[in-house]
């Protein structure tokens, strides 16, 4: 028997244990090491507020926070946020408290079918975090990476405006 028939059995790498920090606590998942985090969250951790829209990367469905930073989970390896603080949309509320922006989502009903509401929230929070919702331009633009197939754009830019006024003070 040959090496490349002996080699015929392999499947590929087998489950490996691989300790996530999700929302504050610390889990240990055995996970086959080409598993997307959005799968490891969804599929592992029974975390299923991040959606699987595109699976490849293009309508931010799946926005997650690695170490204070957007990320698209479905692009984003489990193994390499390994050793990283991750965040998901059900790591934003305080207890039972909503964040502001989702309750200005609610406020504003920036929402139609919900599908890429936390991907939104979750982009939304950061873009004003980050400095960038100085104008509806400026929204529009830090947000492109977040699609909204009920078009519901217009309340979208609301409730992130109403969440900057009131950081900014001028609410």
């Amino acid at each position: 028997m040959t090496a490349i028939e002996s080699r015929r059995d392999v499947r590929g790498p087998g489950p490996v244990p691989v300790p996530l920090d999700v929302n504050g606590v610390r889990r240990l998942v055995e996970l086959e090491p080409r598993t997307s985090l959005l799968d490891a969250l969804r599929e592992q951790l029974g975390l299923t507020g991040s959606k699987k829209g595109c699976d490849q990367g293009t309508c931010g469905a799946c926005t997650v926070w690695v170490d204070g930073r957007r990320v698209l989970a479905c692009l984003t390896l489990a193994i390499a946020a390994a050793g990283h603080e991750i965040v998901t949309i059900e790591g934003v509320a305080d207890g039972d408290e909503l964040h502001p922006m989702q309750c200005a989502f609610i406020s504003h009903d920036a929402f139609q079918c919900g599908y890429c509401t936390p991907g939104q929230i979750m982009s939304a929070i950061k873009l004003i975090e980050e400095g960038n919702a100085a104008t509806d331009a400026d929204i529009a633009e830090f947000m492109s990476g977040n699609i909204c197939r009920c078009a519901a754009y217009p309340n979208i830019r609301a409730a992130i405006r109403e969440v900057r006024d009131l950081r900014d003070g001028a609410a």
